[in-house]
């Protein structure tokens, strides 16, 4: 555990990654004390009021403590972002290992779905299934859309990084030993895969966040939730930057540079420790 803190010491881009996160944690656990949280729904409080000392981050057109919508938000906008990147990694991964190891028709099938899959316009593919949804969607369902299409990309990346992996020696030597493809897999070459996994999860996570602020600025999304796109939606809808309210439309841009700038140095963290080439000396 001590030389874990000291490598994250060591390792600037991590660490600065992993302090904006945590900051957003604070935020958000000390914010939940600090307000109501049922503030947070429309015609909760006056509407439209500028940062006061009772509402400080301002009220919107709908009666809503912008505060309040921040603290429940954020938290609403990453489970979205972890769900569909978990999803996306873990499908990914299964197909990636399958392909990458037994090769032959199945390596072929999963291969041809995945490179044609990822020549699709992504957004446009999910804006179509957000659309055919009747009724109001929820988090949880705006993260199985975004997830729909999360896979594709680790499946091609993962692959790569298997197929070099089962070329080398101490894997064959454990084929020689008579262990079994699933041993393999999970004995000899996921544990030396995790590093990139974990670098590989953290950017799906930031890209499923991208997707899913993107179809609920257009008006796909979970249109009771106060997520960081809804917000940004219902700013587009009542023109807050034309009339002047900046106070509606700042904290969920500042929120989401914090968490996707958060998110990338942990990734650039999480790759240094993957890649040995970049790794710096202590």
């Amino acid at each position: 555990m001590r030389g874990m803190i000291s490598y994250i010491g060591r390792n600037s881009s991590l660490l600065v990654g992993t302090l904006m996160l945590l900051a957003l944690v604070l935020f958000v656990g000390i914010g939940s004390f600090l307000v109501d949280t049922e503030n947070a729904r429309s015609l909760s409080v006056p509407t439209l009021r500028p940062p006061s000392w009772d509402y400080p981050f301002g009220t919107d057109r709908t009666g809503r403590d912008l505060f309040a919508v921040m603290v429940v938000g954020t938290p609403l906008t990453l489970r979205i972002g972890f769900i569909a990147g978990f999803l996306g990694v873990g499908i990914g991964a299964v197909l990636a290992f399958t392909a990458a190891f037994y090769r032959g028709l199945t390596d072929t099938l999963i291969r041809s779905v995945a490179d044609v899959g990822l020549t699709v316009p992504s957004l446009l593919v999910l804006i179509l299934i957000a659309v055919s949804i009747r009724g109001s969607l929820t988090v949880n369902q705006m993260a199985l859309i975004v997830a729909s299409l999360a896979w594709l990309n680790p499946t091609r990346t993962i692959r790569a990084q298997v197929l070099t992996l089962r070329e080398r020696g101490y894997v064959e030597l454990a084929a020689m030993s008579g262990m079994s493809g699933p041993e393999i897999i999970f004995r000899e070459l996921m544990p030396n895969l995790m590093p990139y996994m974990a670098a590989t999860l953290v950017s799906s996570v930031s890209s499923a966040i991208l997707a899913s602020i993107g179809l609920e600025v257009l008006g796909l999304g979970p249109m009771d939730a106060p997520t960081l796109g809804m917000t940004l939606y219902w700013v587009n809808f009542y023109a807050a930057m034309i009339n002047g309210w900046w106070w509606w439309w700042v904290p969920p841009i500042v929120i989401i540079v914090i968490v996707f700038l958060g998110l990338f140095f942990v990734t650039v963290g999480l790759d240094e420790i993957a890649n040995p080439r970049l790794r710096k000396s202590a």
